[in-house]
């Protein structure tokens, strides 16, 4: 009888049906899923009225117009799992950052799919993400409408909080030399009292 040469027990056998260990895993997406993803976007874009370019493969800038936040620009990246937006809504504050902040986080707790976010420089954003397998026109539609009410929205009581000093400063040099304030009547109200944007629900009443 011939003598076992392998150190391989019979146990130690891989089964005939088990996957390889370079498989991919069968919850990953395809390798077509991006190219499906990016071609969504690319559609969603083309057929509607936003500037937009594609930067690269994948890769997208799109600006929204708003109110009172005139201009959002936003990147759309299309990666190997998922579809991310990045949207800047304000530069790092001036002062009030801990109120700036808190009330910031206050806000994710009412957003959907979306939520502020600071870099190292405490620059404000709006962050979004979707798996490939949810991108569809009327969803990317959905999200960017979304940017763009969230980032008007909290635009104005971003400035009055972490801006209100150098707001006050421009107003009293304007009304000063009789220039026009156009650009500052949405804070006609606490300037003209005297009395700083800051209350104890936040300057637009949220809680």
């Amino acid at each position: 009888m011939a003598e076992r040469t392998s150190t391989e027990s019979p146990s130690d056998a891989p089964s005939p049906d088990a996957p390889s260990p370079d498989a991919p895993s069968p919850d990953a997406p395809s390798p077509d899923a991006r190219e499906v993803a990016i071609a969504t976007v690319r559609s969603a874009l083309g057929g509607s009225d936003i500037e937009w370019e594609e930067l690269g493969h994948g890769s997208f800038s799109v600006t929204l117009p708003g109110e009172r936040k005139l201009q959002t620009p936003c990147r759309l990246d299309v990666g190997k799992h998922s579809f991310a937006v990045h949207a800047f809504v304000a530069r790092h504050p001036d002062e009030n950052h801990e109120q700036v902040y808190r009330w910031l986080l206050e806000r994710n707790l009412k957003l959907f799919g979306m939520a502020f976010a600071v870099d190292h420089h405490g620059d404000i954003y709006l962050d979004g993400r979707l798996p490939l397998s949810a991108v569809t026109e009327d969803e990317v539609d959905r999200l960017l409408g979304s940017v763009l009410a969230y980032a008007d929205d909290s635009f104005n009581p971003i400035l009055e909080m972490g801006f209100g000093s150098s707001i006050r400063k421009e107003w009293a040099w304007r009304i000063a030399r009789g220039e026009s304030t156009k650009n500052l009547e949405a804070f006609r109200g606490w300037l003209e009292s005297g009395v700083g944007p800051e209350g104890p629900e936040g300057p637009d009443g949220s809680e």
